[in-house]
């Protein structure tokens, strides 16, 4: 299983990437081998303000569907529009042309209580 050691983690499997005050967002290679074949990722949240751990789209696998989940405060500025033909570059390459969201950060703070790999890497082992 990969866990880059340059990303933080949320304990409902999604990583993040901080970079100033825009964040990548998008599920980790856990996440997307638990779920399966992913056919679908539905994001509804575009240009708008999302508060930590509150909803901000869906993921649907062959068999399930499941929610995502914010790791930070902030407005979703921009979603990853080749999902829309390829949802399958989560299950192929989840660290890169998998992500999902980028998102202008408010409240940088709140990564104080994301889990590091190492962290990440005990909870799902």
């Amino acid at each position: 299983m990969n866990i880059p050691a340059d990303l933080k983690y949320t304990k409902e499997h999604e990583w993040i990437k901080i970079e100033g005050d825009i964040a990548t967002v998008g599920v980790t290679d856990f996440a997307q081998g638990e779920l399966g074949d992913i056919v679908f990722i539905d994001i509804d949240t575009l240009e708008q303000d999302v508060a930590k751990d509150e909803v901000f789209g869906t993921i649907e696998a062959v068999k399930t569907v499941s929610d995502l989940f914010m790791p930070l405060s902030g407005n979703v500025a921009e979603f990853n529009e080749a999902l829309e033909g390829e949802p399958e570059k989560v299950n192929s390459d989840p660290y890169g042309d998998g992500w999902m969201v980028k998102i202008k950060i408010s409240d940088l703070a709140q990564a104080d209580d994301l889990l590091d790999a190492a962290a990440y890497e005990a909870l799902v082992s």
